[in-house]
């Protein structure tokens, strides 16, 4: 097969690539950066040696079958790059705040993921230990999210949401999904039957569908600064109707990165890499995450979670941050800080969850604690804080 020609492959209610919107990108990076971010970060491990070749002067990038390769020339030095195009403003590019609103002037949009109520059994972030309260992820997300609003608005920063109800924000519904379904399930040469059929029109719509929506608001409408995903961790409980609490309790955090060479026959993959590595946002993001992380680990005192999977790697020494290939932080087109802390099913986290929010302080296992969606909330905005006020 010639460089540049591929078969047809796309992910399943992703748009054909369209390689003409990556020209913008011509000149804007040189040949030492691309190469470091694609090999260290973005494709590490030689994931883009069947579709990328690097040259001195360009690199060629496979497009699609009966199509020549896109061309992304390099500039020569540093020193002669065009500026990178793009909505967002890394900090220096936004004015110095007042000492009393230290994020004055920033835009953010926050994601709380998942979805809530009746939709959270669907998405399996549903689970109930006997009679006590149904854990939802969907639901903890979006309390997360408008306390935070409140308080990162409270300090002069702009605020939105991408979902500010229980429910999806896409209009897609599963039933509408069954072709997709079937198309995406013959691609991962799995069986097809009614029950295959019904759990992948589930999972394009809560996974792929819904996301894709979001990802529409954030780079269409807000167009932020920076965009926060809030999740909640959990372990593997086994059996639904018996859910089983673990030990095990920890944080971390995803930025862009470490795409597969399996997913990288993906055109729309390939394209959206490219997209996400030439807006340059990567060193962004990791410094506003290094901050947070900083101070959730503090505030917390959570260990920090070890992949021992292949799908994510490390970016630097902070054993708290990895990159990860995920739908949401490579489609929101500027920085993305992907927080994971704690683990729903852990006995702690569940004492602390079935507690709900509450002022002040109450005692677990000895030791006084604000309510977890508190901690939460005051660990983001301290690391917030500690990041854009000097600016």
């Amino acid at each position: 097969m010639v460089m540049g020609s591929a078969p047809a492959r796309i992910t399943p209610l992703a748009p054909v690539p369209d390689w003409s919107h990556l020209e913008k990108y011509q000149e804007t990076i040189t040949h030492k950066e691309f190469s470091d971010l694609l090999n260290r970060v973005y494709a590490p491990g030689g994931a883009a040696a069947g579709v990328i070749v690097i040259e001195a002067d360009d690199a060629k990038i496979t497009t699609r079958e009966g199509k020549d390769p896109f061309i992304l020339r390099f500039a020569k030095d540093q020193a002669e790059a065009k500026a990178v195009p793009g909505y967002w403003r890394p900090k220096r590019g936004i004015s110095a705040p007042p000492a009393d609103k230290p994020l004055a002037g920033l835009k953010i949009a926050l994601d709380p993921g998942h979805l809530g109520g009746s939709w959270a059994k669907m998405e399996e972030r549903w689970f109930q230990v006997g009679k006590t309260k149904p854990v939802t992820e969907g639901d903890m997300t979006l309390l997360v999210a408008k306390q935070l609003a409140s308080r990162l608005e409270s300090l002069g920063a702009e605020v939105f949401l991408t979902r500010s109800k229980p429910g999806p924000v896409t209009s897609l519904r599963p039933e509408q999904l069954k072709k997709e379904a079937k198309l995406s399930l013959v691609d991962k040469q799995r069986p097809v039957t009614p029950d295959s059929l019904k759990k992948e029109s589930e999972r394009l719509f809560y996974r792929v569908g819904e996301i894709r929506r979001r990802a529409t608001l954030v780079n269409d409408v807000i167009r932020p600064d920076l965009v926060l995903c809030l999740h909640f961790n959990a372990e593997t409980w086994g059996n639904e109707k018996n859910p089983q609490l673990v030990d095990a309790n920890h944080l971390h955090f995803l930025v862009t990165g470490s795409w597969s060479a399996e997913e990288l026959t993906y055109e729309d993959q390939r394209f959206d890499m490219l997209n996400k590595m030439l807006g340059r946002s990567f060193s962004e993001e990791v410094a506003v995450t290094e901050a947070i992380a900083k101070s959730m680990a503090h505030e917390t005192g959570l260990p920090p979670y070890v992949y021992l999977q292949s799908n994510a790697v490390r970016v630097n020494e902070n054993p708290y941050i990895y990159a990860r290939n995920l739908l949401a932080n490579r489609l929101f087109l500027c920085p993305v800080v992907y927080v994971e802390p704690y683990v729903m099913n852990s006995r702690m986290a569940f004492a602390r969850i079935q507690a709900g929010d509450y002022e002040g302080r109450r005692e677990f296992d000895g030791v006084l604690r604000k309510s977890i969606y508190r901690e939460y909330v005051d660990s983001v905005v301290d690391g917030l804080v500690a990041y854009y006020s000097n600016r």
